[in-house]
């Protein structure tokens, strides 16, 4: 799409059709692609000789890659004209080849009259050689003139001429983007790479040489056409409408060529500059002299100056602590590495939902937002979008992993450090902010966590908003270009870092990174075998629309960096949530999923062979009968070939029975597993909640079901970021629910039917497949059903809400102490703190004049709820829970 930085009031020139029938510009649309006359057709094999010579010399070294797959669907019959960036005959030689396997006429034959007078059918708007260029000015030097300053093409200003003169003539521009080399192939060696495209302008040896070591791998992108007659039909001066044209070109052209390579990166030395010499970090520099002074006393200029001296330095050296320093050869370099281990480790790497992104990501600029589940998270997203034709993104890394020689090689991969904490040091923050501002407006694509850290439980953190609200407030400053918040999934079947995980979780303290503990793991992870990946792409957020939502204050102006609005922290809060939700909504299934799901609902982790195939395809039909989001993607397998896989990737272990095989998982892996059950375990909330509600109920109306389970989903919305408002969960359970009852795990009871549901009395099929599927949220149910009954039993104004955490933690683990063993996220303190928090949302409790937990008589019908969900023991221990207890916890 061509867009470019028009004036108020000019539309740009000849946009792209709308769905609507007419161009963003207002004009009519083009008619529909009507075959191409004959005079066309027989213009096509009239090139010069020239042209089919030198095309058979150049065919052995180019193989092209064509985008979109169809153009000649969007061009019309009306003489085309194409445009390229720059002048070059290996450019004319390319574009004539990619036109003729497109079926397009060739740009090697004149126009309708030759309105160029060049013989020939296509523009471009820069030289590739400047030497004439040179010379030209190296003339008016030697006469004292000072050198003219082209800024349009002849050739494209010819052909607006031309249309002024005749208005017969109605000549369509098509502008071509030309790529050669852009990730040159796997056969291709590292000196390849230093010949492969970039932003600058090179001469015809070097465009010969990228020809022959990277030509196999060119890309020829045409873009929807520019009806030259719109654009005279503006009744611009020809100097205006030859200059706007241009400008919107230039501006398709670099946004595309942003897209598919990345901006024009400058030196590490040169974005460090533009940092220092920013105000807010000058500023910074100039407080943190004036603090330092005063520290020494001093008191002169001579002091102040010595200081400021010093702070310069220490802002110059955080600078070159934080930049990343991109280098296309080592990129590329380690693709070819990684494209080995991924070999090697995985059977697999699946990519879903990017095409959507690659049609929208020219012009825009792109933060990518992915979960954080392992270490190889940001190098498989590098690697997956520089190899598919996206350029890599600048990644925000812990400076804990700034290690010796890795540290290098990550910067150069893209990678910025941020430290964990800025607090008190008001210098450290400036020029990180701003940092982060210049790549935001300079265009650069980013990635970062907002968990701030790697999942140990398998499900999605608490946002940070400290990113979020660095890029928000950088586009707020410099609204330049639209920015879209790209949410990925990354779905692993087996965790590199699964140990060590399974030590934290059971109290030891995370280790330090070092360069010795990850080149000592490297022999260990090359042995193994992980199964496959998934990578889905959600749903991109524009920042625009959430801050028309949210920002009603702004009005598009630029923000001083002192403007603080009431909004923006609403605003950023909302980005974050967002972020999370369509992260969960572009969720995979995989068989370690379906596995999780289903063993760890039994006490002992195993289930017979033929029980877990029917588990397996219970869940398999509830996802496709109530589906998640339309981005949700599950395993294609078959049950039977997801216990087999199970079983090759030594997640399972087989008993061999008379009455029949029985699988299951030892101690260390049932714990992994719920790592893997945590990652999908939203998909499942409302079939989970139907089943709680049978578990220490035999019959139940189905409007309870239904009402309760509406009430109690805010809670369970906060903890998991699900998509629905409360009507549409309470929907959900509605067809859940007929699923159930079709399944035969549910029955329409009593006289009217419909009205009262029931399930199978005794240790039936149906009763076990309940258990199984209510159990990976039973715990949640239960921890939110704690909270409220020990705060009902102790009564309104009792409980301060550090009290009311200690309490339901205790509970929690005598809970998972005397009756069964509990995921570790039963017991989080974090957990209980956030359902408190939410409880004061929904404005269900407040705080009094002691600080003190007040509720009124809406929380004792929670209470009676809870009796629903809560079996008899966990009743019984709530029973001994006393404020006392928590005053008497050794940890508070």
């Amino acid at each position: 799409m061509l867009a470019g930085s028009e004036q108020p009031g000019e539309a740009p020139p000849g946009a792209p059709a709308t769905p609507g029938g007419a161009t963003e510009s207002g004009a009519p649309a083009p008619p529909a692609m009507a075959p191409v006359p004959a005079h066309v057709a027989a213009g096509r094999v009239k090139r010069p000789w020239w042209a089919r010579l030198l095309g058979k010399l150049l065919s052995p070294w180019i193989v092209l890659k064509i985008e979109p797959q169809a153009p000649e669907t969007f061009i019309d019959a009306r003489p085309v004209c194409y445009v390229l960036e720059d002048y070059g005959l290996s450019n004319a030689l390319i574009l004539d080849r990619a036109c003729r396997e497109a079926g397009l006429p060739s740009p090697l034959r004149p126009l309708p009259g030759d309105p160029l007078g060049r013989k020939r059918a296509y523009v471009a708007l820069s030289r590739r050689n400047a030497a004439n260029a040179l010379k030209v000015a190296a003339a008016l030097a030697t006469q004292g003139k000072p050198p003219k300053q082209k800024t349009h093409s002849d050739s494209l200003a010819r052909l607006l001429d031309a249309h002024r003169d005749d208005e017969a003539l109605d000549v369509q521009l098509v502008p071509v983007s030309i790529f050669v080399g852009r990730s040159p192939d796997k056969s291709s060696g590292w000196f390849s790479v230093l010949f492969s495209e970039n932003w600058t302008l090179v001469g015809r040896f070097r465009r010969l040489l990228a020809i022959l070591l990277n030509g196999r791998d060119t890309l020829v992108q045409f873009a929807a056409p520019v009806r030259i007659r719109d654009v005279v039909a503006e009744d611009l001066t020809p100097e205006r409408t030859v200059r706007k044209l241009s400008r919107v070109l230039r501006v398709h052209f670099n946004r595309i060529r942003e897209a598919v390579i990345g901006p024009d990166l400058s030196t590490r030395r040169l974005l460090v500059d533009k940092v220092l010499s920013s105000i807010p970090v000058k500023e910074a520099i100039d407080d943190q002299a004036r603090r330092d002074a005063k520290a020494r006393s001093g008191r002169g200029a001579a002091d102040l100056d010595r200081a400021r001296l010093d702070a310069w330095k220490k802002a110059h050296a955080y600078a070159y602590e934080i930049a990343a320093d991109y280098s296309h050869p080592v990129v590329r370099s380690a693709s070819f590495l990684l494209t080995t281990v991924w070999n090697r480790i995985f059977r697999g790497v699946l990519v879903h939902h990017l095409d959507d992104l690659k049609a929208i990501a020219p012009g825009n600029e792109i933060v990518y937002v992915p979960c954080h589940r392992s270490h190889m998270d940001y190098l498989l997203l590098s690697y997956l979008l520089y190899t598919r034709g996206i350029v890599p993104p600048h990644i925000a890394a812990g400076v804990n992993l700034n290690l010796p020689v890795i540290g290098n090689l990550l910067r150069r991969g893209g990678a910025f450090f941020i430290r964990r904490s800025f607090r008190g040091n008001a210098l450290y923050s400036a020029v990180f902010t701003e940092y982060v501002a210049q790549l935001v407006s300079g265009g650069y694509a980013l990635e970062y966590f907002i968990e701030g850290g790697r999942s140990r439980t398998g499900r999605l953190l608490r946002p940070k908003g400290g990113m979020v609200a660095m890029t928000v407030r950088a586009y707020l400053r410099q609204p330049t270009r639209p920015v879209l918040f790209q949410p990925v999934y990354i779905g692993y079947e087996k965790l590199m870092e699964g140990s060590s995980y399974l030590e934290e979780l059971s109290g030891k303290p995370k280790d330090k990174e070092s360069i010795w503990q990850l080149l000592w793991g490297i022999p260990k992870v090359l042995r193994q075998n992980y199964g496959q990946v998934v990578v889905n792409f959600g749903e991109p957020i524009a920042l625009g629309d959430v801050l028309a939502e949210h920002a009603g204050g702004w009005d598009g102006e630029p923000l001083d960096d002192e403007d603080r609005p009431d909004w923006l922290s609403e605003t950023v809060d909302a980005v974050a949530e967002r972020i999370q939700v369509n992260v969960n909504r572009a969720a995979d299934v995989n068989p370690i999923n379906l596995l999780a799901m289903a063993l760890l609902s039994t006490p002992k982790h195993a289930m017979g062979e033929g029980d877990l195939l029917a588990q397996i395809r219970l869940s398999r039909v509830l996802l496709a009968e109530v589906p998640y989001s339309d981005r949700v993607t599950v395993t294609p397998h078959a049950p039977e070939e997801i216990i087999a896989h199970g079983e090759e990737i030594n997640v399972l272990q087989r008993t061999t029975h008379p009455l029949g095989d029985v699988l299951s998982v030892d101690d260390d892996n049932a714990v992994l597993l719920s790592y893997f059950r945590n990652n999908v375990v939203h998909l499942f909330t409302a079939s989970a909640w139907i089943a709680c509600c049978f578990l220490h109920n035999r019959r139940m109306a189905r409007d309870s079901v239904i009402s309760i389970g509406r009430s109690m989903y805010p809670f369970l919305q906060g903890e998991l970021f699900l998509p629905w408002d409360e009507e549409t969960f309470a929907a959900r359970i509605d067809r859940t629910i007929d699923v159930f009852v079709r399944e035969g795990l549910l029955e329409s009871v009593g006289e009217n039917g419909g009205g009262i549901l029931g399930r199978n009395a005794g240790q039936s099929d149906e009763v076990f497949r309940l258990r199984a599927l209510g159990h990976p949220l039973q715990q949640a149910f239960e921890r939110y059903y704690i909270a409220i009954s020990v705060l009902a039993k102790n009564g309104s104004g009792t409980l301060g809400a550090g009290e009311l955490e200690s309490l339901c933690q205790l509970a929690a683990q005598r809970l998972s102490l005397l009756y069964a063993p509990a995921a570790p996220e039963f017991f989080d303190k974090t957990l209980f703190r956030g359902f408190i928090q939410k409880l004061r949302e929904l404005e269900l409790v407040r705080l009094d004049g002691n600080s003190k937990l007040a509720f009124d008589h809406r929380l004792d019908v929670w209470a009676k709820d809870a009796k629903i969900i809560l079996g008899r023991e966990l009743r019984h221990t709530i029973e001994k829970i006393s404020p006392e207890a928590a005053r008497a916890e050794p940890d508070g």
